[in-house]
């Protein structure tokens, strides 16, 4: 899974016209699916995010995971992470898993995350969303895990 990782202040998710998600101090996590992922990739995905440290201790050292904060993740499906730029002006989007596969991904590592108990909010699938993302840092971290 290729995933954009932002530590925010808050964020939200807007589809047609209407906040459809939204946290305060926590994670945005913008998610692709990529061919040959697989459930037990999401779990992977799921102990790194969780235990990822990218939020100040009391010395201002990133020092502390989104459990320790007791923070908040919003997880957004986003296939233009796989984008590719080698040839012409238009990115080619074939690299991202195939709708209806990647949307039983998404929705396990949802769940993943919910079943550890980190507040898990979620856009809509295949939407058109609106983000708003109030970067703190800014702290952006691409991962991309097999």
């Amino acid at each position: 899974m290729l995933i954009n990782i932002q530590r925010v202040s808050s964020s939200s998710v807007e589809v047609n016209q209407s906040i459809v998600s939204h946290i305060q101090k926590g994670l945005v996590c913008l998610v692709c699916a990529v061919p040959n992922y697989t459930m037990i990739t999401c779990v992977k995905v799921v102990e790194k995010l969780s235990k990822l440290r990218i939020f100040n201790d009391l010395n201002g050292k990133m020092n502390k995971s989104i459990i320790d904060i007791n923070g908040s993740v919003l997880v957004v499906s986003q296939f233009t992470l796989a984008a590719n730029l080698k040839s012409g002006n238009r990115p080619d989007f074939r690299g991202a898993m195939e709708p209806k596969q990647a949307k039983l991904l998404f929705d396990h590592l949802v769940q993943l995350m919910k079943n550890k108990n980190i507040d898990t909010k979620t856009g809509i699938f295949g939407s058109i969303m609106k983000l708003n993302i109030c970067n703190d840092g800014p702290v952006t971290i691409p991962m991309d895990v097999q």
